[in-house]
C-alpha cells in the first residue's frame, strides 16, 4: 500500500475499526442479555445496532466515491422490494457484489435484514466478519459433506424472522475469474451442457435445498444479474476507498416460489436453465451497454452520512480527550503505541481489501475439480 493510499485509508480505517468493535460490543452484550429470551426482539434490535457499522461501507460508495448503481427492474418486482421475503440468487463478477446487495437492500429497507451465505473463514474477519456472524449469516466451508446440515439448520432458523428479509446465494460457488470461466467451458464441453460466456455453471445442490426448507415461508426468488458497463473501471474495495467513482448495473427478475418445479431434479435443472439466460442477458448487455429497459436511478440517501457525521464527531471527541488526558503522545512509550495502533489498522483495512478482492490463486483445475463435484 502506498504512502498516498495510507493516507486515506487509515482514517477511514481508525473511524471503521473502533466504531466497528463498539458495534461488535453492543451486539454481544445484547446477544447474551435479550436473545435467549426473545429471539425476536434480539433480531429488532441487532438489525438497528448492525446498520451503526454497514451504513459506514455503504457511505463509502455512495458519498465518498460516488459509485453509480443503475436498477433495472420491472415496476412488480421494484414494488416488492423490501416488503417480502426473498432468496437472492446472483451472478459473481465483481468484487463488491455482497456490498452490491447491501446497497440495494438498503434503499429497500432491508440492510440489517440482510443475510447471506458465506465462505466460513469470513466470519474472522474482525468487525466485519464478526458483526455478520451475530446478523445470522451463514458460514459454509464449500464443501457439501460439511456444509449440508449447516445449511439446512441455518435455513430453518429463518422460519420465523419477524421482518422481511434477503437471503443472498451466490451458486456459482466462487467469484468468477478467467481461469474458473476456461475451467466451467472445458467441464461443460465434457458433459455436452450449454458453453457458458459470462458466467460459471451454478453449484445447485445448496440451491435445492434452500428452496425445499423456505417454499413455505419465502414467496418470491430474485434472479439477480450484475453487470460492468464496458467503459466504466470495474469497482473493487481499493478504489473505493480511494473516492475513485464507477457505474454498476444490476438487473432483477422476481419469480414466484410456486412456479418452481416440485421435485429436487426440477428445481436443480430450473437453476441451470436461470443461469443459461442469465448468460445471454450478459452478452445483451456486453452488445448494448444496457439491460434493455429504463434504468431506475438510486440517488444519495441521507442515512449512511448521518451515521458517518455522527461516529466522527463521537470517536473525534473521545480520541481528543484520550490523548489529553493520558498525555499519550509527550513520550517515547506513547508515540511508539500510537505508531504500533496505526499499523495494526493499516494490516487490518488491508486484509479487508483483500476480502472483498476475487480468488486470484485458483487454478483452473482447481476450479474444474469443484464443477464436477456437483
Amino acid at each position: 500500500m502506498s504512502i498516498a493510499a495510507a493516507l486515506v485509508v487509515v482514517p477511514l480505517g481508525l473511524l471503521f475499526l473502533l466504531s466497528g468493535l463498539i458495534v461488535n460490543l453492543v451486539q454481544a452484550i445484547f446477544f447474551i442479555t435479550i436473545r435467549p429470551f426473545s429471539k425476536s426482539l434480539y433480531r429488532r434490535i441487532n438489525r438497528v445496532v448492525a446498520e451503526l457499522l454497514w451504513l459506514q461501507v455503504i457511505w463509502l460508495v455512495d458519498w465518498w466515491a460516488g459509485v453509480k448503481v443503475q436498477l433495472f427492474a420491472d415496476s412488480k418486482t421494484y414494488a416488492l422490494m423490501g416488503k417480502e421475503h426473498a432468496l437472492v440468487i446472483s451472478n459473481h463478477k465483481s468484487d463488491i457484489d455482497w456490498l452490491v446487495g447491501w446497497i440495494l437492500s438498503q434503499r429497500s429497507g432491508c440492510l440489517g435484514s440482510t443475510l447471506a451465505v458465506m465462505k466460513k473463514s469470513s466470519k474472522f474477519l474482525p468487525v466485519i466478519g464478526w458483526s455478520m456472524w451475530f446478523t445470522e449469516y451463514l458460514f459454509l466451508e464449500r464443501s457439501w459433506t460439511k456444509d449440508e446440515s449447516t445449511l439446512k439448520s441455518g435455513l430453518q432458523q429463518l422460519k420465523d424472522f419477524p421482518r422481511p428479509f434477503w437471503l443472498a446465494l451466490f451458486v456459482e460457488g466462487t467469484r468468477f475469474t478467467p481461469a474458473k470461466l476456461l475451467a466451467a467451458q472445458e467441464y461443460a464441453t465434457s458433459q455436452g451442457l450449454p458453453i457458458p460466456r459470462n458466467v460459471l455453471i451454478p453449484r445447485t445442490k445448496g440451491f435445492v435445498s434452500a428452496v425445499s426448507i423456505m417454499r413455505s415461508f419465502v414467496p418470491a426468488i430474485y434472479d439477480v444479474t450484475v453487470a460492468i458497463p464496458s467503459d466504466q473501471p470495474p469497482p473493487t474495495m481499493f478504489r473505493i476507498l480511494k473516492g475513485q467513482s464507477s457505474v454498476v448495473h444490476v438487473h432483477i427478475k422476481r419469480h414466484e416460489m410456486t412456479d418452481l418445479p416440485e421435485t429436487d431434479e426440477g428445481v436443480s435443472q430450473w437453476c441451470k436453465d436461470i443461469f443459461v439466460a442469465k448468460d445471454a442477458l450478459l452478452d445483451k448487455h456486453k452488445s448494448e451497454g444496457t439491460f434493455g429497459v429504463e434504468p431506475r436511478q438510486l440517488g444519495q440517501p441521507i442515512k449512511s452520512l448521518l451515521v458517518v457525521v455522527f461516529w466522527s464527531s463521537l470517536l473525534s471527541y473521545a480520541t481528543f480527550r484520550f490523548f489529553k488526558w493520558t498525555e499519550l503522545l509527550s513520550t517515547w512509550k506513547g508515540v511508539v503505541l500510537t505508531i504500533a495502533a496505526v499499523i495494526l489498522v493499516t494490516i487490518v483495512m488491508h486484509i479487508f481489501i483483500r476480502f472483498s478482492q476475487s480468488e486470484r490463486s485458483s487454478t483452473a483445475r482447481a476450479a474444474r475439480n469443484r464443477a464436477k463435484k456437483d
